[in-house]
């Protein structure tokens, strides 16, 4: 470590026998990840809560008057959009600006995106704001994830809880954003809340260029550079992407009301395209291949455990809304506060999971049980749902929705930091960042549905459609925890 590493910041920590710096065991760069990717989230989390209401709350209440169910489209499509940019930030990571750098201009797109929201009216805000946040958190959260990997040896028995601390730094963001630009929203209107986001993420990048250092040389080298003949067919594929675009705008292919459903069908095509490369390429190994293979089934899960997850921010925003007594000891909250109870709970035990999987160690579950239980156990916190559906109107009581959010935290880090943890190990050398843009693609999924399986929630049916959601997610868990086996003799010594 250089003098100039000490100037800049961080006492120093405790090293290994190898002579790394650490902190609490974990590498110190952990510590600057952890903080830019917490306020990402705080400026995500922050907007997502209130775009949906913003959209089709009435102008007179300062919305946009859009026709809920389409609202709730647009909410779901512009998340899974966000994980379908993620396989840009991950070429560009790979093959132009190597992952470092591509972390700090993602976080710069992003400010601007929320700027946008907050100083530009009407749709176009929305337009130009929503595709700017989703590409630079398309570029950020892929490398962000893959960044952090690279602090550790693939045996490394620490790499769970060290992806489980990042995933704590995830929430303190999530559970924030929501609770302040809930507040501005409701006392000075959504552009405010939009301007505390923008906020939020300009704090974000200013700790990461402080603590730079910290992480050394990892992320710096381009794996797989672009030479200049490879140059003219990539300008050429963007041209024809954008035209294709404009064209099914303008032929009204694409509307505001189909658009969740045409992103989820985008990023299925596109997934089982990257597959396909990343199973037949020449600059992937044998092995590499088989580990590829056993992703598939936990890609698939990851899909169904998103989409009942996102909907946090689709179908429940709704329910939050309708639905729930917000009264706590006679002052009413904001409605959007929904966005912040499940990360308490993520907040409240993650130290626990971080301990229990470091003191576990190689003898913790297999990567593949965890994927099945987490998805088993997001179906069941749907069930719980059901069991409401006897009070009527906006009587809800917020402590059930608490209680059963936490049944949303336990399932979630059985599953998220998981499965952040398992892909970069899994992943090809060659493609490491792209790796991480194709598990966010299941995300992207999952978020995307999210927006789609909304449109059939109706307080008339609620027992039906919390039930059978809740019950395909059990199945596909089930599904899970019998391919274990095979997939954790395909990981090829991945635990």
């Amino acid at each position: 470590m250089s003098t100039e590493e000490t100037r800049l910041g961080d006492p120093p920590g405790p090293a290994d026998e190898a002579g790394e710096r650490t902190l609490f065991g974990h590498p110190i760069g952990l510590t600057n990840l952890f903080g830019v990717e917490l306020w990402e989230r705080f400026s995500f989390y922050g907007m997502l809560t209130i775009l949906g209401y913003y959209l089709y709350y009435s102008t007179t209440e300062g919305g946009l008057g859009l026709d809920q169910s389409t609202a709730l489209g647009i909410v779901g499509a512009y998340g899974g959009l966000v994980y379908l940019s993620t396989v840009l930030g991950g070429w560009i990571a790979d093959r132009v600006l190597g992952m470092e750098r591509t972390v700090f201009y993602g976080g710069v797109v992003v400010m601007a995106g929320h700027i946008a929201l907050a100083v530009l009216p009407g749709l176009a805000g929305v337009g130009v704001g929503l595709v700017l946040v989703a590409f630079g958190s398309g570029a950020l959260k892929a490398n962000a994830s893959s960044l952090l990997g690279t602090l550790y040896s693939p045996t490394d028995a620490r790499v769970d809880g060290g992806f489980t601390l990042f995933y704590l730094g995830i929430n303190l963001g999530a559970f924030t954003g929501p609770l302040l630009t809930g507040l501005l929203q409701r006392e000075w209107g959504f552009h405010a809340g939009f301007a505390a986001a923008a906020v939020g993420m300009a704090l974000g990048l200013t700790q990461y260029v402080v603590f730079r250092r910290n992480l050394g040389t990892h992320g710096r080298d381009v794996p797989n550079p672009l030479t200049r003949r490879e140059l003219n067919p990539v300008l050429i594929g963007v041209a024809i992407a954008a035209v294709a675009v404009l064209v099914a705008v303008l032929t009204g292919l694409l509307t505001l009301d189909n658009l969740s459903d045409v992103t989820t069908g985008v990023i299925v095509v596109a997934s089982v395209v990257y597959f396909a490369v990343l199973l037949t390429s020449a600059k992937v190994t044998q092995v590499e291949r088989t580990r590829v293979r056993a992703f598939i089934p936990l890609f698939i899960a990851n899909a169904v455990f998103w989409s009942l997850f996102q909907q946090m921010f689709t179908m429940l925003a709704v329910y939050s809304d309708e639905r729930v007594d917000w009264r706590i000891f006679g002052w009413e909250a904001p409605a959007s506060w929904i966005g912040s109870v499940e990360p308490v709970w993520i907040i409240a035990l993650s130290p626990l999971f971080a301990l229990m999987w470091t003191k576990l160690g190689n003898r913790a579950p297999s990567t593949p049980i965890k994927f099945a239980l987490g998805v088993i156990g997001m179906g069941i916190a749907f069930w719980m749902f059901a069991l409401l559906s006897g009070f009527e109107g906006k009587t809800v009581p917020v402590l059930a929705v608490f209680l059963i959010l936490g049944g949303f935290a336990v399932s979630e880090l059985l599953l998220s930091p998981i499965g952040l943890a398992v892909t970069t190990h899994l992943a090809p050398a060659a493609y490491r960042s792209q790796m991480m843009a194709l598990y966010f693609f299941s995300v992207g999924i999952g978020t995307s549905m999210a927006g789609t399986l909304a449109r059939y929630y109706s307080p008339d049916n609620e027992t039906a459609y919390f039930g059978i959601s809740g019950a395909a997610a059990i199945v596909a868990g089930l599904v899970v925890a019998a391919l274990a086996p095979w997939i954790k003799r395909h990981m090829q010594g991945v635990h």
